[in-house]
């Protein structure tokens, strides 16, 4: 499957560009007043890293989008306008899209709509209705998507992006968006990721440590545990070989009894593919969202 995927690859991208020679998409200007305002003031802190800091915006039309922070004020307002088109240009159903940016004290990028948070907040706040199985497998589904799409269609072809339960957003309908991809511009606590390695059985530091990103997500989803707090517990019980004795008292509470068994071994599977990935390097992210789907098997 892989070799299918490097052999049409190729003309996959030469039509994607053609589709895409007319000009960027529309990015609306925001103004730097009524951003402030949206975000009471810079204090609806959703998440921050080394790239910027993200915040909750209720503007008073009453659309909720986040607003990303970039730190790096050094660099040229031709590269943040090249950034703002290089994101402007990325279209996936799990992706948040970009909806403008704004310049001023701050230079700030505003994405789509985020009515329901992040996926830290559902997963670890009591207050919040839980998530249940299925939206929880759409969640991982998703994100993989995301991946895939990243790797084998996005153009230019090197990015960055991270993965956490704090940067994936829930829309109205608890879609995964994945918030935090930038060009190689971007600096930051960033997985870089040169597409032509990647199509190439994800072998480079770069992929396997991406894929490792994405095995513990699905932990998270499994456990509700914070990937922040105890991912090193879950990681060593993941690789343990009797992890599967143990799964009944690691899964979710909020869950209860209502998941699939058999689903639920499947995405352990998976999870434990990716963390092993740090180390041997054998699947590429292309191969794992199929496993995902259900459409190979699982080794």
């Amino acid at each position: 499957m892989d070799r299918l995927i490097r052999k049409i690859r190729p003309y996959l991208l030469a039509w994607l560009h053609r589709s895409r020679s007319g000009p960027v998409s529309f990015v609306r200007r925001f103004s730097y007043k009524d951003i402030k305002r949206a975000t009471d003031g810079f204090h609806r802190i959703l998440y921050s890293d080394s790239n910027g800091t993200a915040y909750k915006a209720k503007f008073q039309d009453g659309d909720v989008v986040l607003v990303k922070e970039l730190k790096d004020l050094n660099q040229g307002n031709d590269v943040f306008y090249k950034q703002v088109q290089f994101l402007g240009r990325l279209h996936h159903r799990h992706l948040l899209a970009l909806k403008g940016f704004s310049t001023g004290p701050k230079r700030l990028l505003v994405f789509d709509n985020i009515e329901n948070g992040s996926l830290k907040e559902h997963l670890n706040d009591p207050l919040k209705t839980p998530l249940n199985w299925n939206t929880r497998l759409q969640i991982a589904n998703g994100v993989a998507a995301a991946l895939e799409y990243l790797l084998l269609f996005s153009n230019p072809p090197i990015y960055q992006v991270s993965i956490s339960s704090s940067n994936i957003m829930l829309d109205e309908n608890f879609t995964a968006k994945l918030s935090s991809v930038g060009p190689l511009s971007s600096v930051g606590n960033y997985v870089t990721m040169p597409r032509a390695s990647c199509a190439e059985d994800c072998m480079n530091q770069s992929c396997r440590n991406i894929i490792f990103q994405l095995g513990v997500l699905i932990l998270e989803l499994i456990t509700g545990q914070s990937s922040e707090k105890g991912s090193t517990d879950l990681i060593q019980w993941i690789q343990g070989s009797r992890f599967r004795n143990s799964m009944e008292k690691m899964i979710d509470p909020d869950l209860g009894n209502s998941y699939d068994s058999r689903e639920l071994k499947n995405l352990l599977a998976v999870a434990r593919l990716c963390i092993k990935s740090g180390d041997n390097p054998k699947f590429s992210i292309p191969r794992i969202f199929l496993y995902l789907q259900k459409k190979v098997d699982i080794p």
